[in-house]
């Protein structure tokens, strides 16, 4: 049986070439460009994206407003989401390839929101911009015109998620990861949430891991060997956080082209940290 897990993750910028250029329908092709304490990501985009690409905001149009406890990026309402989905162009049948200027990091969230929400054929664009730059396609700046408007009907839920309560039981009877940089994990740095350290019992799990030295995704046997070493695979129950749910998105579609199926926390350690009855970890053991 097919499930949202399953399904194909990636495709790559002759695809997309090609898919844009005699697709029928024609993708929707979206820009999420973000990256932690740069905020200029609209300007970025205008200054270089893929033809035809609508910028997403990921703050506002990917996330609710934040909040102690659902952390820095919760997950938006399904109207809101729907209704963004619709000016983005989004309908049934209609394909949907998303991509960022940082190995997917960012463009992740995305993928995962929308199948999250339903969406079937949503893929990320493998090695994400500069993928597309080095096949030799051209690119575009400035803002496109609007498109015409979708009709999708969002389904959400159909990925698994975890609150506060069932990532600490993942941590203790399954795997837990933590997709944050190492050292955020071992408690030596924090640079935007309430606390440092790391859910007792997780596992760190960098996202850049994930990636080739040229930004696209690892084979799927060596990512199938990467998380087999950290105690997952699909026969064991898998959550992953990060500090606000955007690149443990990443993790998540690494994870499912290696065939393991993951649940993801949505609040992290964004909103783990901001309650202090919830205890945290520091070094390089689960703890």
């Amino acid at each position: 049986m097919t499930t949202f897990e399953s399904l194909p993750v990636l495709t790559t910028a002759a695809e997309l070439d090609l898919l844009v250029r005699t697709g029928d329908p024609a993708p929707v092709v979206l820009d999420v460009r973000w990256r932690l304490g740069d905020p200029h990501g609209r300007e970025h985009y205008r200054k270089e994206h893929i033809p035809g690409a609508l910028y997403v905001d990921l703050d506002t149009e990917l996330a609710a407003p934040a909040t102690p406890e659902g952390g820095r990026h919760p997950l938006p309402d399904p109207a809101s989401l729907q209704a963004a989905a619709r000016r983005w162009g989004l309908s049934a049948g209609r394909p949907v390839v998303v991509y960022d200027d940082n190995g997917n990091t960012a463009a992740a969230r995305a993928w995962w929101l929308l199948r999250w929400a339903g969406v079937e054929q949503v893929l990320l664009l493998d090695g994400a911009l500069d993928a597309w730059r080095a096949t030799g396609l051209p690119t575009a700046s400035g803002e496109p015109e609007t498109p015409a408007p979708g009709d999708i009907v969002l389904s959400p839920g159909q990925l698994p998620v975890l609150d506060a309560d069932t990532a600490a039981e993942v941590a203790r009877g399954g795997v837990l990861l933590d997709a944050r940089a190492a050292e955020r994990y071992r408690g030596e740095a924090e640079p935007v949430d309430p606390r440092a350290g790391h859910i007792p019992g997780a596992r760190s799990a960098p996202t850049g891991d994930n990636l080739a030295a040229d930004g696209t995704f690892r084979p799927a046997e060596e990512l199938a060997l990467r998380f087999t070493a950290l105690g997952a695979d699909d026969a064991t129950e898998v959550g992953v956080y990060c500090g606000s749910g955007v690149t443990a998105a990443h993790t998540i579609a690494a994870l499912a082209r290696a065939g393991i199926p993951a649940a993801l926390y949505t609040g992290s350690w964004s909103a783990w940290s901001a309650d202090p009855a919830r205890p945290a970890a520091q070094g390089e053991q689960p703890g």
